[in-house]
């Protein structure tokens, strides 16, 4: 085993877990533990690195993830249903992964022991529809119950509840991150950059929901796994939530479309088409918690992240 320890990545094969991996090889060995529903991973070199056990698995499988967690002493628990679409289509499973899932994870992490730390991944979608500047402190605001849209908000929201009152209750060293709107190489799935990007490479038009004034912050993929490097590495992390995010790289989603087509210099039109669905109209994060326990900054500028992202996506097109 690697003298600085051994990671179990939950979901680790998706978009933030594979980056975190290609991080945590140089000074940990690294388990992923992923039914590869979303595959990112699969052009990273990871697969084969020596320090990399890949093992294919849902964490509905208790002895799976008992045996994916054996020798561990960090769990990063990222796996979930997530993208819109995906959670609207599916809220029962979105609800089943996310609240049975995240029980075998921690019952398996606290009942085995040694853990230096366990992370669970939660969601900025905890603050609904209107967040605007939002701290950790600031009440969660849910949407309509049976509203498909916030079932991954409140399957998310219990876990942070339950690794938080494992940490209480027993002392178990659990921390609890909401990342906002992450982007960045090797994205996969349903995000606004990956479709944007994906559609103006191709000269198509690019997609918004109505006229495009719902505001995020784009934080990308470098900056949210430092940030929970960081709270792998410090003591003050535990027992506590962190947004993590970049509220300086703040537009709307109709602007951002349009920044992509002019970053790809690509001859693509911007359209409206109809949602009629709940939505998140604005979402700003206040990361000034990190900021302070941690030592996190956002370090990479949207036009910056574009940039770097709007590369890689060319490179894999050639």
């Amino acid at each position: 085993m690697s003298e600085n320890g051994r990671v179990l990545i939950t979901g680790g094969a998706g978009f933030i877990g594979s980056s975190l991996a290609l991080r945590l090889v140089d000074d940990f060995d690294v388990v992923i533990l992923d039914n590869l529903h979303r595959n990112a991973i699969k052009d990273t070199g990871l697969l084969e690195h020596p320090r990399v056990l890949m093992i294919q698995g849902d964490v509905m499988d208790r002895e799976t993830v008992r045996k994916a967690m054996e020798g561990c002493d960090h769990v990063v628990h990222m796996a979930a249903i997530a993208g819109v679409d995906t959670v609207m289509n599916a809220p029962v499973l979105t609800m089943r992964v996310a609240l049975q899932g995240t029980m075998n994870v921690i019952e398996t992490a606290y009942e085995m022991g040694g853990m230096a730390r366990f992370i669970d991944f939660s969601t900025s979608e905890v603050f609904g529809r209107y967040a605007y500047k939002v701290t950790e402190g600031h009440v969660s605001q849910l949407g309509a119950v049976g509203e498909a849209r916030w079932t991954y908000a409140v399957s998310k929201l219990a876990t942070e509840h339950l690794a938080l009152s494992y940490h209480r209750q027993y002392g178990f060293p659990a921390v609890s991150i909401r990342p906002f709107n992450i982007y960045g190489p090797h994205q996969v799935g349903e995000g606004a950059v990956h479709h944007f990007i994906d559609r103006a490479l191709a000269g198509e038009d690019l997609l918004v929901h109505n006229d495009g004034s719902q505001i995020r912050s784009w934080c990308f993929i470098d900056d949210i796994v430092d940030g929970v490097l960081l709270a792998m590495k410090n003591p003050k992390a535990v027992g506590e939530a962190f947004n993590i995010g970049n509220p300086r790289s703040t537009l709307t989603i109709y602007n951002l479309a349009r920044e992509i087509v002019r970053l790809c210099e690509s001859g693509s039109k911007v359209r409206s088409v109809p949602w009629e669905f709940a939505d998140v109209e604005l979402r700003i994060p206040d990361v000034g918690k990190a900021r302070q326990v941690l030592g996190f900054e956002p370090r990479v500028d949207l036009e910056e992240g574009l940039v770097r992202t709007i590369a890689w996506y060319r490179q894999e097109k050639s």
